[in-house]
Formats: C-alpha cells, structure tokens, sequence
C-alpha cells in the first residue's frame, strides 16, 4: 500500500484566511517567530522579573524647541569645522577687516560644537581635524596681495601669530572629546 507524505502545519497558516506577507511571522534569524508563553517562566529556582515599563517625560510645551543635538561622522564633523570656519574667515574679512583676533575668537565655540556634536565613534578625529579646519578658514584672512606665494606667507604668518587661538581651540576640543570617551567607558562598564 502506497503511503502518501503530508507536509506539516505552517506556523500561522490558517483555512481560509490569505497567506501572510514572506517577513510575517519571522523570527529574529529568519526562522518562524516565538510566542511568549503566558504566566512566568521558571528556570530552576529562580523567576524572571517583568522589566521596567519606560513611560516619557512631561511634554516640552510647543512654543520651546529643543536644541538641535546631531551626530556628526569624523569626515562630517571635519566638513562642518571646515566649512563654518572659511564662511567665518570670508565675514570676518568683509565687516571686520580681516581681523585676525576676531577669527581666533570665532574659532573657540566652533571647536566647542565639532566636539560636542561628533558622535561616540569618531571623539578622537575631534582634536585633529579642528586645526585643519583653522588653516581652511585662515585662508581668506591672511594677509597678502597678490600670487599664491603672498598669500602662503600671509598664511604661515597667521598661523605663527594665532598658534595660541589654534592651540586653546584645539585643547577645548581635546578636553570635550576626552570626558565624554570617559563618561562612554563608564556607561559600558556599568551596563
């Protein structure tokens, strides 16, 4: 007598009911999904306690934006840093007269934000590329009339008189990129 094979229930298939879409009923690695079992589970002697619900804070009112928070890769906080400073050093030649001190003082709270603003992954390209972004944006301020070999000399003047704006923007970020690497460590360490 010949004995005919019968293919098992799918999970979820149901008589009558329209098949469900290929990513219904997966689990995590492809397979069918797990349903949670009602009640605790017990393993051994121990139970597993129920985690804590997470509920959200109080609403900001509407009127209040929050301040913008990104998170910028290494080539993009270098990009940022570079570009926001050779639009600083154009301004700073157009209403300032290319002051270098006001291009030193512009230079701080753009360190401050490239380092504050670099997510967790990249905090080490913080320091690096902010005194790249410095000589972009020294360009259109150094002094110089004329070829290219003023405007270098121009250049390496500038960064020889404002190596203290560049070392203290350069330390800021340092310093901002070493504490959260520290505070990041921490928080791994505790969880």
């Amino acid at each position: 007598m010949e004995q005919h094979r019968t293919r098992p229930p799918q999970p979820g298939a149901r008589r009558g009911a329209p098949p469900l879409p290929p990513q219904a009923g997966r689990g995590p690695n492809g397979g069918p999904a797990r349903t949670p079992r009602p009640g605790p589970q017990v393993r051994g002697t121990a139970q597993r306690r129920p985690s804590a619900v997470r509920r959200p804070g109080p609403a900001a009112p509407p009127s209040v934006r929050p301040l913008p928070n990104p998170r910028l890769t290494g080539l993009g906080g270098g990009l940022f840093c570079a570009a926001v400073m050779l639009v600083l050093g154009f301004l700073d030649q157009l209403l300032f007269g290319a002051s270098l001190t006001v291009y030193g003082v512009l230079f701080l709270p753009v360190c401050v934000l490239t380092a504050v603003w670099i997510r967790r992954g990249d905090l080490l390209t913080a320091p690096v590329v902010v005194p790249i972004a410095f000589v972009v944006g020294l360009f259109p301020v150094a002094e110089g009339s004329g070829g290219l070999v003023n405007r270098l000399m121009g250049l390496f003047t500038g960064l020889a008189t404002q190596a203290g704006w560049l070392y203290g923007g350069t330390l800021a970020a340092g310093l901002i990129a070493t504490v959260r690497r520290i505070q990041l460590v921490r928080r791994r360490r505790r969880g």
